[in-house]
């Protein structure tokens, strides 16, 4: 298969950065699109120019770092996955491809199509966690959890932190993430002592880092590689009104 490239070039935070054009040939249609990169790459070292530099780790759909912005969606055609699990076969022999970083001012562009998403860390350490006393492990029944409940934390639990919630959303908000976080904790009994202020501070951290709000367009849920539901936003926008009403 054969590709027309045109990808997001940027040497550093500070320069300005454009669309180059790339010609690829010889591509098989079960690659994987980092593979496909990976591929291009040779061919610009072979060439003495400087390689494209983007994220990835795992490239199993786990770590959530292959956050690309393929042809106007976040990760790529291919629903509920992630950019390492999108396949060529995507794609039709002789396509145009635009490939861009995630596009948001909370995720400021390191190089290419690798940004700064060190704001999500910033959030998670603000309240996205519980602060106990673990001592010797109880047994598995010792604190019972309605299936319901379990069910929903663990859907929410599965958010991987890739940001394409942000990067698909008009308004960069990073709802769907923070609320995701908030949820896998508020629905388990190890996290309602902090239920109120870890609501409190993760949100404040999310509009101190910058993120747009939410007004429930319904992008991020759409394009999420792991298909985290809007009803955990509902829950988040709850929680927090109900810890800002205790703390006046």
């Amino acid at each position: 298969m054969k590709f027309n490239l045109k990808v997001w070039r940027q040497k550093n935070a500070k320069d300005q950065g454009k669309l180059v054009d790339y010609t690829i040939d010889n591509i098989n249609a079960d690659m994987s699109f980092l593979e496909m990169v990976d591929v291009l790459n040779d061919e610009l070292v072979r060439k003495g120019e400087d390689p494209i530099a983007f994220d990835h780790d795992c490239r199993e759909g786990i770590c959530g770092m292959c956050s690309m912005y393929i042809s106007g969606r976040a990760h790529g055609p291919q629903h509920a996955a992630t950019t390492c699990q999108l396949y060529m076969r995507s794609f039709k022999d002789g396509d145009t491809i635009y490939v861009e970083p995630w596009r948001a001012k909370a995720f400021p562009v390191i190089k290419d199509l690798v940004t700064d998403r060190s704001a999500f860390d910033r959030i998670i350490a603000a309240g996205g966690f519980v602060s106990v006393n673990t001592g010797q492990a109880q047994d598995a029944n010792a604190l019972p959890v309605e299936k319901a409940d379990a069910e929903k934390a663990m859907d929410a639990a599965a958010c991987i932190g890739c940001g394409a919630c942000v990067a698909a959303c008009p308004n960069g908000a990073a709802m769907l993430f923070v609320s995701a976080k908030i949820s896998q904790l508020a629905l388990f009994p190890q996290g309602q002592p902090e239920r109120n202020t870890r609501a409190i501070n993760m949100v404040n951290q999310m509009d101190e880092e910058g993120f747009g709000n939410c007004t429930n367009i319904g992008a991020c849920e759409a394009e999420c590689p792991k298909e985290i539901k809007l009803t955990n936003i509902a829950r988040m926008n709850r929680d927090y009104l109900a810890a800002s009403l205790i703390s006046e």
